[in-house]
């Protein structure tokens, strides 16, 4: 599945997607394959300020459980509640499932984040496909 160019990717397979200081974070198409079937996410408080590369929440499924890492710093706007009752919605599609949305404080954080092009080239790397 293409990544979406729009979107900018961490090393821990987050994606952030950007319109003016509001970024919507969510797990890669990657992440979802790699973890199996999800069937619990944990959610951060609204309000709550976090800075990037920290942990936000988890992800857990049949597998495993997986940490959440924000790809920026900012204050966490909004949380997707749909997660609560149906997280199988991220496995379904991945790319289109927001799990966090927050008001960027330090938008120049993007600038460090991998474009579409090179996160695919870091899998290519990682998996070695």
């Amino acid at each position: 599945m293409p990544y979406p160019a729009g979107y900018r990717y961490t090393k821990e397979h987050e994606w952030i997607s950007v319109e003016g200081t509001t970024g919507t974070v969510g797990i890669t198409d990657y992440a979802q394959s790699t973890l199996g079937d999800i069937v619990f996410v944990e959610l951060p408080s609204v309000g709550s300020s976090i800075e990037a590369g920290k942990s936000f929440g988890s992800v857990e499924s049949v597998k495993a459980v997986s940490e959440l890492f924000v790809p920026v710093s900012g204050t966490i706007a909004a949380v997707n509640d749909e997660l609560v009752n149906a997280p199988e919605k991220i496995n379904a599609d991945a790319n289109n499932t927001w799990i966090i949305q927050l008001t960027l404080s330090n938008p120049a954080e993007l600038d460090s984040l991998l474009t579409a092009e090179a996160y695919e080239a870091f899998i290519s790397e990682e998996t070695g496909h």
